[in-house]
């Protein structure tokens, strides 16, 4: 093949439908998948019954017949349903896909009178697949993994298989600068508290969010009067970092500086995440002290915390 000489949008040329589905390719940065975490998303019936409904949204899906076929870009307005077939006596998943079979390429679909793109129900998949069969110009959507001599499909069967093709991303960089008088806490309590007690800031969760990764840190983190142990993480909203750091040394009683940093993922897709999402909410410095702690750790004017949070879309 040549080069096309009638780039998109010419006065006059005439455009193929292959042109518009390299267009297509290129906006998508060659990513197919969901264009935001909240589109065709697959659930069970309002009543659950043998079948499952799809949300509305959009997508864009690869051509695999051909390395030159391009992209394809499909809609679903409102909700839809397909059948789901029931189990016999052993158990069997099934996979739920956005396809499109383009007939200068593949099939013998008509597009004057078929659908070139459709919903298709790929059965006894393993039940641990999360990719389309190999050749299929098509996205997952889910995986139904159905019990033996089942007919009423739930969402517990359902297993959530987007991806969304570009995810939004927003990173939100803020320092806290510590002030005067030096505030500490001390002794062997292993209880979590706020160090220092206050908000350090105020972060906006956007709405299409599904994680934040975080990165925290303190320079000039004081220790002093013996041994520290203890422990460092924070909290974004209602949700405590599960995971922690050691404030831990053996330099005794002189006063001295030390830098800790952690590094943690939020889920903002469970029940309390979701509750965050597209909502202001505060983020806490948490320390506390360890049974065998014999110190003090101390923030004052000379410590500086970084709060680093990105946001990331994905499948809601």
């Amino acid at each position: 093949m040549a080069l096309n000489g009638i780039p998109i949008a010419t006065t006059g040329g005439e455009h193929t439908a292959q042109q518009f589905r390299m267009m297509i390719k290129d906006l998508a940065r060659d990513n197919q998948g969901v264009t935001t975490g909240l589109d065709l998303k697959v659930s069970a019936l309002s009543t659950p019954g043998a079948g499952v409904q799809i949300s509305d949204g959009s997508a864009v899906i690869a051509g695999k017949v051909s390395s030159v076929q391009g992209y394809y870009s499909a809609y679903n307005i409102g909700s839809d349903t397909v059948a789901i077939a029931a189990t016999g006596g052993s158990p069997r998943s099934d996979m739920l896909v956005m396809r499109v079979q383009d007939p200068d390429y593949e099939g013998t679909r008509n597009p004057e009178t078929d659908p070139i793109v459709f919903w298709e129900v790929v059965p006894n998949v393993s039940s641990t697949a999360t990719t389309v069969p190999s050749g299929y110009s098509a996205i997952p959507l889910a995986r139904i993994d159905i019990p033996a001599s089942t007919a009423t499909i739930t969402n517990a069967m359902i297993k959530d298989l987007r991806k969304v093709a570009n995810p939004r991303r927003e990173r939100i960089l803020t320092p806290y600068y510590a002030t005067d008088p030096l505030v500490e806490i001390s002794g062997t309590s292993e209880t979590w508290k706020s160090h220092p007690n206050l908000t350090m800031a105020t972060l906006a969760i956007p709405s299409w969010a599904a994680t934040a990764k975080v990165v925290f840190s303190v320079s000039n983190l004081r220790l002093a009067d013996g041994n520290v142990w203890g422990g460092f993480r924070f909290m974004l909203g209602t949700q405590e970092a599960a995971q922690w750091v050691s404030i831990d040394d053996n330099q005794g009683s002189p006063a001295r500086r030390i830098y800790v940093e952690m590094i943690e993922t939020i889920d903002l897709t469970t029940t309390a995440g979701a509750a965050m999402r597209g909502t202001s909410q505060p983020f806490k410095s948490r320390m506390r002290t360890r049974s065998a702690n014999a110190g003090k750790i101390g923030v004052d004017g000379s410590t500086t915390f970084k709060i680093d949070v990105e946001f990331l879309e994905g499948a809601l």
